[in-house]
Order: C-alpha cells, then sequence, then structure tokens
C-alpha cells in the first residue's frame, strides 16, 4: 500500500533525511548575494582609513615626499588641531632661522616683515577650498588611486600641512643661495656668475609653484579647477613679491645711527613740519619751474659744459637736503657750471624756493636740460640721494603730497628720451648698485653709495651728511676734477668710518663702473677745468671768465 506521508516530489532526494543521520541536523546557511564569480576584485583597502591618525612624523614625512612630486599617502587622514599648530610652527620657524642668514651683521626681528605675506595664506585658503569642494564631497568609494595610492581626502586641514611642507626644501635652498649674495657677493660678480644665479634663483622658484600645483591637484582632482588654483597661485605669489617685500629680519645699521647723533645741537633737532598743501602752492610751483627753466644757462659752442640735475625726493630727513644743496653748489663752484644745474628738493621749507622732487619733474628736468645743451658734447651730473630699497627703488616722501619713487629703468628711459649722451650719475643711497646694470652705456658713468645688497651709511635724521656724499663730493671733488680720483680715494675714508661708527651689517662695499667712450672726455674736462683753476687768483679772474675767454675765439671759427 503506498505511504501517503511519502512524497513524490524530485525535491524529495534532496531531503535532510537522505544526507545521512549525522547531517540531518545540521543547519545549512546559504548565501543569497553572493557575487557572480566574474567580478573583479575590489582594490586594497587604503593604507589609512578615516578613522585613523598620521603622527605628527607621519605629516612631515608626507609633506617632503610631496616636494618630489610624489603623492601623499594620507588618504582620508586629517591633523589634529595640536598637529596643526605644531607643524606650521615648526616650517614657518625653519623658514625664519633660514631669512636671518640673509642680513649680515647684528639684526633684529621684523613683525611687520613677517606677517605681512600672511595676507596671501588666507587668500590661497579659499581658493583652495573653492577649488576642491566637489572632490572633497564626493562619496568615499569614488576616490582616485594614483600609483596604487588613494587620492587624499582629508579635507582643507590636510591640504594645509602638506602645502605647508612640500615646498620646504626648495625655500630652504632658495634661502641659503640669497645668503651667499649678502656674506659672499664677489661669488656671483661676472655675468656667467650672475646668470648661474639666476638661473638657480628661477629655477627654485619654479620648483616651490611646481610641488605646491602638484599637491594640491591630489585634492582637488579636476583639470579646470587646477588650472583655475594654479593661475590664481601664481598671481598671489607674484603680486606678494612685487607689493609686499618686507623680510621678517632687518639690520641694525639704521638704528644705531639714530641713537649716535653728529653733534649735540643735532639731537635737539624737531621733526621736520609737513608741508602745507594748498592750490596756492600748487600755482606757484608752476611759476616757479617755469623760472628755473627758463634762467638755465645755453651751452657754448667749442666748451664742453657741464649742466647738472640734483635730486633729492625724500622730505622727513634734512640729511638730504644738506646733501643736495651741497652738491648742486659744488657743481657750480668746482665745475663751472653756474647757471646750468637744476635743484629739485622735497622739503617743506623750501616749497617757495625749490621745484617737487617728483618723478614727473625728474623727467621734465631732463628734456629741460636736454633743450639748453649740447647733447652730443656736454656732460650731464645726475646726482640722486635719498634712502633706497632692496627692489632699488629711490623712496620718496613729502606728506601730504603723494609722490611715487624714482626707479633707474624710469631714469634710463628718460635719459635716452631726451638723447643726452655724455652721462655721470652719482645715487647715494642703500643698495643702489642696483642701479648700475639699468644706467650703464659705453657714454656714462655711474657710481654708487652701495652695492645691490647692502646698505650705506650717514642717511639718519641727525646725520650732517651720507659717508658718501661728504667723502666723495664734499671732500675729494674739491681736491680734484676727475670722479674716478676723487671715487678711488673716498673708499677707504667710507670703509674706515664705517667701522668707526660701528656699522654692523658690513661694507657698504661702494660700486663705480666708467664706460670706454666717456673716459676721454672726462680726462678732457678734467685738464680744462684744472688748467682753468691754476690761473693766479690775483688776476681776478674767475673760472667761468677764463672758460669765456677761451671759448671766446672757436666761437667765432668759421
Amino acid at each position: 500500500m503506498k505511504d501517503l506521508n511519502a512524497s513524490s516530489s524530485t525535491w524529495a532526494d534532496t531531503l535532510p533525511s537522505q544526507w545521512g543521520p549525522e547531517l540531518a541536523q545540521t543547519e545549512i546557511e546559504v548565501p543569497l548575494n553572493r557575487p557572480p564569480q566574474d567580478t573583479p576584485a575590489q582594490p586594497p583597502a587604503p593604507p589609512v582609513a578615516a578613522s585613523e591618525r598620521l603622527p605628527l612624523w607621519g605629516w612631515m614625512r608626507e609633506g617632503l615626499r610631496a616636494a618630489l612630486f610624489l603623492p601623499p599617502r594620507t588618504a582620508a587622514a586629517a591633523p589634529t588641531p595640536w598637529q596643526l599648530l605644531v607643524l606650521s610652527l615648526v616650517g614657518g620657524a625653519l623658514l625664519v632661522a633660514a631669512a636671518r642668514w640673509q642680513v649680515e651683521g647684528p639684526a633684529q626681528f621684523n613683525l611687520r616683515g613677517w606677517l605681512t605675506p600672511m595676507w596671501s595664506s588666507l587668500v590661497l585658503l579659499w581658493l583652495a577650498w573653492w577649488a576642491m569642494a566637489p572632490a572633497q564631497r564626493a562619496p568615499a568609494g569614488a576616490a582616485a588611486w594614483v600609483s596604487g595610492v588613494p587620492a587624499p581626502t582629508g579635507g582643507l586641514a590636510a591640504w594645509y600641512v602638506l602645502t605647508a611642507w612640500a615646498p620646504l626644501v626648495p625655500l630652504l635652498v632658495l634661502y641659503a643661495l640669497m645668503a651667499t649674495a649678502v656674506h659672499r657677493p664677489g661669488l656671483w660678480d661676472g655675468m656667467v656668475a650672475a646668470i648661474v644665479f639666476w638661473v638657480a634663483y628661477g629655477g627654485l622658484t619654479l620648483w616651490v609653484l611646481a610641488a605646491l600645483v602638484v599637491v594640491s591637484a591630489r585634492f582637488i582632482r579636476s583639470r579646470v579647477r587646477t588650472a583655475v588654483f594654479a593661475v590664481a597661485l601664481a598671481a598671489v605669489i607674484g603680486v606678494g613679491m612685487w607689493q609686499f617685500q618686507d623680510q621678517p629680519w632687518e639690520p641694525e645699521a639704521q638704528a644705531m645711527a639714530d641713537a649716535a647723533p653728529a653733534s649735540a645741537d643735532e639731537a635737539q633737532a624737531p621733526e621736520p613740519v609737513p608741508l602745507a598743501l594748498t592750490q596756492a602752492m600748487f600755482e606757484e610751483q608752476q611759476i616757479l619751474w617755469q623760472q628755473q627753466v627758463e634762467a638755465l644757462a645755453p651751452e657754448r659752442p667749442g666748451v664742453v659744459d657741464v649742466y647738472g640735475l640734483v635730486f633729492a625726493p625724500y622730505a622727513d630727513e634734512d640729511v638730504f637736503r644738506r646733501e643736495s644743496t651741497m652738491v648742486s653748489r659744488l657743481l657750480q663752484e668746482r665745475f663751472d657750471a653756474q647757471g646750468r644745474v637744476l635743484h629739485l628738493l622735497n622739503h617743506a621749507d623750501t616749497a617757495e624756493t625749490h621745484a617737487w622732487a617728483t618723478p614727473e619733474n625728474l623727467q621734465r628736468a631732463i628734456a629741460a636740460l636736454a633743450a639748453r645743451m649740447d647733447r652730443e658734447q656736454d656732460v650731464l651730473v645726475v646726482y640722486l640721494t635719498s634712502h633706497g630699497a632692496r627692489d632699488h627703488a629711490l623712496a620718496a616722501s613729502h606728506w601730504p603730497l603723494q609722490v611715487a619713487p624714482a626707479t633707474p629703468e624710469m631714469l634710463r628711459a628718460a635719459l635716452d628720451a631726451a638723447g643726452i649722451r655724455h652721462r655721470v650719475i652719482a645715487v647715494s643711497a642703500c643698495f643702489a648698485g642696483g642701479w648700475i646694470e639699468p644706467l650703464a652705456t659705453d657714454s656714462t658713468l655711474v657710481m654708487t653709495a652701495a652695492d645691490a645688497t647692502h646698505t650705506s651709511y650717514g642717511c639718519g635724521r641727525l646725520s650732517e651728511l651720507t659717508f658718501f656724499g661728504r667723502a666723495v663730493f664734499n671732500e675729494q671733488l674739491r681736491q680734484t676734477h676727475s670722479f674716478t680720483e676723487a671715487f678711488a680715494k673716498a673708499v677707504p675714508l667710507i670703509r674706515q668710518r664705517e667701522v668707526e661708527a660701528g656699522k654692523a651689517d658690513g661694507f657698504s662695499n661702494p660700486q663705480i663702473r666708467v664706460g670706454k667712450q666717456i673716459a676721454p672726455v672726462l680726462q678732457a674736462l678734467e685738464q680744462r677745468l684744472q688748467t682753468a683753476t691754476a690761473e693766479p687768483e690775483a688776476s681776478g679772474g674767475s673760472l667761468a671768465a677764463t672758460t669765456a675767454a677761451v671759448a671766446a675765439p672757436a666761437s667765432r671759427a668759421p
């Protein structure tokens, strides 16, 4: 008889009772979500999970690896607040310490110079936040992989730490390169050495920019946004280098000069009175300018005349007024330039007697002198005195009048446009050596109070004259009519006086360059002036009268 409890289904053969008594009670678990066998394997888990943290040294290591353009192995890790603080302080301290070597001798910390560049960090933080926002919002599984390493997704804090340490190596090398220019300037003398220096400087700068862009691109993961960020990064850094050149360290030379007045009377000297700017003064300046230009004496045929342009744009310190006045008188007394000198001066007490020393008046003065002189034969002596900056701009101050600084390129362009051939240019300012290359021609003599990397001395508020103006013009050029001889004799005097005054940032190292075409012109001028000066004083003839007598036959020649 058929067993009604037995199943006739084909599943009957698969009942547990048919697997044997030992397996009859075993529970079999059948996975329902097993992937197909041909599904590709997932990539290995990231080395750092979102919940993990890198140690302090790990962040330093990954940042330094990024300097070699290697992908940072930080994955989703983000620095803790204290790690962020320590890493920022350590990196900044290394750069500040390296910057100290760019100042020779005793230096003082310049808080403003240290804080000023930080505006760029705030701008770059905002730019980075904007650029990486889409990538950082992407799902965790959508992270890109580079060379077997997942792209970093630690957010703005991780980006900040890595970009602070990625350019550290090239920046330290760059600071060391700049320090050699300060401590061993002779190492980079010559055209080949100068080319090597600037190629190295440019290469290190590009390395810094490239390291910042590459490590930022790991976070951004968008070509368009990376390109925008790179352009903005270069613009921010360029603006900072152009407009904000303050350094965290500055020499103490100026403070020492101010602390050592030349006399007790000068120690009591009040601050200069600021200019009272009125419409009447503007109109008087226009009339004064016209009168002084019209009063310029014409050139004399057959005579190499000396014309002068003295430029003192810094009104806040009387030393520049005294020095420019001394040079103006010297040119007229010793170089037969009576009536041929324009003296541009910024000072509250001289607004009614001197045209203002502004870049516009500097260009107008050169054009006016060129219209009076024989531009092919006569000699123009230009003397500029003021404070100088590391970018070689000549400081200007005449508050409340806004006066832009003069630059060597500006002066060169004005002289070339005027067509004046023979030029003697003296620049009494710190870092004035940077004026030599832009102004040098075969028909130009250029001398400066310092080289391009050192300060000059004696430009403090309580100084009588600068060391350069005193030694070269007020002393040596009263004994000779040779600019080269006066310069050569003045340099050891300047060195000795700087040592005696305690100048601690190194010798100013005055510079001179004489073009081969102007050398014979100045030698002939020296001989003429020396001969005229040697005439017996008993004859009562002045230097100008003697010169006029010599020039008379030439002017009557057919």
